[in-house]
């Protein structure tokens, strides 16, 4: 089965990046043969739909779990859509939150965590919002 990681950087020791559409990398790992792909999100530059282009990745990757921390509601319809379960892990290296949900101790996600549009407007796209 493969599943999908946020990450702040491209190897297991990498710690978990909180952002899904707008983490740095996606680490798939398929757990029947241990192997790992790295992908450089390349939707997190985007000025909007990060989230949609991302799950679009992931999916066609053929990914049926996600861990990650913060999703909107537009992600989260597309990975629902592409029967892609979403697990929240938001603190730890990539290597933990696989051994997490490998022994059952993450939370399954059933809505969206954060709002819709959250990194548009006044927000910059990191979960920070911009003090004018």
């Amino acid at each position: 089965m493969k599943i999908c990681l946020t990450s702040q950087g491209d190897n297991l020791n990498a710690l978990i990046d909180p952002k899904f559409g707008r983490c740095e990398y996606l680490i798939i790992a398929e757990t029947e043969t241990s192997q790992v792909e790295v992908i450089p999100n390349m939707a997190a530059g985007t000025r909007g739909g990060a989230g949609i282009k991302a799950a679009q990745t992931i999916a066609d990757k053929g990914v049926k779990v996600l861990i990650t921390g913060n999703f909107g509601p537009n992600s989260f319809k597309t990975l629902s859509a592409a029967n892609i379960e979403i697990m929240i892990c938001t603190s730890g290296t990539v290597q933990e939150a696989l051994e997490k949900y490998k022994k059952g101790e993450l939370k399954k996600a059933t809505t969206p965590t954060i709002g819709e549009n959250f990194s548009e407007g006044k927000g910059n796209g990191h979960g920070i919002w911009a003090i004018s």
